[in-house]
């Protein structure tokens, strides 16, 4: 087991291997002078040794060693699992040698010259090194920071969209029972409708807290909950109308998302209101198409249809809703006047 002290003077441990020990001292003692704690060996299975039992900050490997060179222990050293950089030394006429170090998973190299450069070349390379190791794993500390971060701010989104997403839900509960008090007429109505709404965002919610990404929404799923929420809230004796549901899978932001919900719901609500006789069974559709950069989302009926100049049945509050959503995610809205019925198509960029 390593010392507790390792991480601290790990960076200053260099081991040196070459077999010439009159260059072993030369180069322990220069080093030595330059701060470092240097370990000089003479073969590739000392060095190994050396390795096992403690950590270093760097190592300096000549090629040429007794039966053996430096290019047989590099492939041992890159297996280890906090490798230590290796600058490799190779003589003046070797740049084949050091190419081939290179690849093999050295850091660096340094060529032996009879100018007397080496040990100032070597004390540089040694140092940038160490110091190359260290600013990788600073960026890497960072990196998985940054990760960590991101995964607890997620984590806290994932649960305030459940608590969101349950308040409204208790919400929700309290108006269908106020409604559920009422006698038909169009209190009750407006509290339907209300309830309606508060259904189409607590969606949303629930969506994204048991959902990996918390900042799209899978459109087809959401859809199809939300038209079963709107059926079960809606349909009543008069209105036995049945929502069905033709959905892409496709992904948009959660911001969007919840505007395309609430479009949904006064378009969806609005159908059940008017577009059959009292008592008439009938269906509405959703359907979502994705068509090269544009989404098309269309609410439709079969029912009685209307002018596009007539005056709100209601408050108008609905239409107002629909129109405030769609400019907040700049789509064009159309109503088909082709189709039998009603047809409301909302076209946005996916």
């Amino acid at each position: 087991m390593r010392p507790s002290s390792a991480p601290d003077t790990a960076p200053r441990a260099i081991l040196y291997i070459d077999d010439d020990e009159g260059l072993r001292r030369l180069v322990a003692k220069d080093l030595a002078r330059a701060g470092y704690e240097v370990t000089a060996v003479a073969t590739c299975a000392e060095a190994l040794d050396q390795l096992a039992a403690r950590p270093f900050g760097a190592i300096a490997l000549d090629h040429y060693l007794a039966g053996e060179t430096g290019l047989d222990i590099l492939p041992a050293i890159g297996a280890l699992p906090e490798a230590p950089p290796v600058v490799y030394v190779t003589g003046s006429d070797e740049s084949r040698i050091a190419i081939a170090a290179l690849k093999a998973g050295a850091i660096d190299y340094v060529i032996k010259d009879v100018g007397g450069e080496f040990l100032a070349l070597l004390r540089a390379a040694v140092a940038q090194a160490i110091q190359h190791v260290e600013m990788r794993r600073q960026k890497e500390a960072a990196e998985r920071a940054v990760v960590e971060a991101r995964d607890r701010a997620e984590t806290l989104l994932r649960e305030v969209n459940h608590r969101v997403g349950n308040s409204l839900q208790l919400v929700s509960a309290f108006v269908h029972l106020q409604a559920s008090a009422l006698p038909d007429g169009p209190a009750r109505d407006m509290l339907r409708e209300t309830e309606a709404r508060i259904v189409a965002i607590a969606q949303i919610h629930r969506r994204l807290y048991t959902s990996d990404d918390v900042r799209n929404v899978d459109m087809d799923e959401y859809l199809r909950g939300l038209a079963e929420e709107l059926q079960s809230s809606l349909s009543t004796a008069d209105r036995p109308h049945r929502v069905i549901v033709w959905a892409e899978p496709v992904k948009v932001a959660t911001d969007c998302a919840v505007s395309l919900g609430v479009i949904v719901t006064e378009l969806v609500t609005n159908a059940f209101k008017y577009a059959y006789a009292p008592g008439v069974e009938g269906e509405v559709r959703i359907r979502l198409v994705q068509k090269g950069a544009l989404l098309s989302l269309a609410v439709e009926d079969d029912g009685v249809g209307f002018a596009e100049d007539s005056a709100p049945t209601g408050t108008g509050l609905g239409k107002k809703i629909v129109r405030t959503m769609a400019a907040a995610i700049r789509s064009q809205m159309e109503r088909d006047p082709t189709h039998p019925g009603t047809r409301i198509v909302v076209s946005f960029s996916a």
